[in-house]
């Protein structure tokens, strides 16, 4: 496990480091969960294995510290992130990135491009969400004050969700998954689906089969973003599907010619 100091106060990010070659690859979770709990069976296959490999864990999340006095936007996550990255010297790595993970990874690669060489999105937040009570994930928490969901709605939430993902929800801080969901909901400015556009890195956008045609898709492809349907999972590809998430992603991340 390795660790750094990523904002003024001395909050920690952690990250589990598999040794390997360069460049560098980064993985990144999703909201209420943890880098090594979804991706190390991926990591570590044998089509995906043998690169240096940081399993990040957001601030307010996993391993990573919890501090009550961060905002926990989009921007903030993603420069924290950017910390963490340059400490490591995992600069021009290959960021593989779920959900609220890939909606940071966006982020990032807009703000400190010199960080990032590929993107790999499953499943990522691209536009601003409803907030709709009594709905599971970023959407029902958001929907909640800060403090409605400090003093009894996180209990709601965790019966809602159920027990695989509270394993890893009960880890984040309760005031980190509270803003994280609300920022998430807010979405940015540009959106995460223009800065996406804009990025000149290649990417891939992976997405259960199941959900039909992803929306704007036609934009996406026109900008060089490939677009993969993955069969026989829902939102957790990587846990769903792991054989078809790693030949997908392999795929994504093969070299240039």
């Amino acid at each position: 496990m390795r660790s750094v100091a990523v904002t003024p106060e001395g909050d920690h990010i952690r990250w589990v480091e598999l040794p390997g070659q360069e460049p560098s690859r980064v993985y990144v979770h999703g909201l209420g969960a943890t880098s090594p709990a979804y991706f190390t069976h991926v990591a570590v296959d044998p089509l995906l294995a043998g690169r240096r490999s940081l399993l990040v864990d957001l601030l307010g999340h996993g391993i990573s510290d919890r501090p009550t006095d961060f905002d926990y936007t989009l921007e903030s996550h993603a420069d924290a992130l950017a910390t963490a990255l340059a400490h490591a010297g995992a600069e021009g790595a290959e960021l593989i990135a779920h959900s609220m993970g890939g909606s940071v990874a966006i982020v990032l690669a807009a703000r400190h491009p010199r960080l990032v060489s590929r993107l790999v999105l499953i499943d990522a937040n691209l536009d601003p969400v409803p907030r709709t009570p009594g709905s599971s994930g970023s959407s029902g928490i958001a929907s909640y004050s800060e403090q409605e969901f400090l003093a009894g709605g996180w209990e709601e939430v965790r019966d809602r969700v159920g027990p695989h993902w509270w394993s890893t929800m009960r880890l984040a801080g309760r005031e980190a998954l509270h803003r994280s969901a609300f920022h998430l909901t807010r979405g940015t400015t540009p959106t995460m689906r223009e800065l996406l556009l804009n990025l000149e890195v290649p990417r891939t956008f992976l997405l259960p089969e199941s959900d039909g045609p992803l929306p704007g898709i036609d934009a996406l492809t026109e900008s060089g973003v490939s677009v993969v349907g993955i069969p026989d999972c829902g939102h957790n590809i990587m846990l769903d599907n792991p054989e078809a998430f790693v030949k997908a992603t392999a795929a994504a991340l093969a070299p240039l010619d």
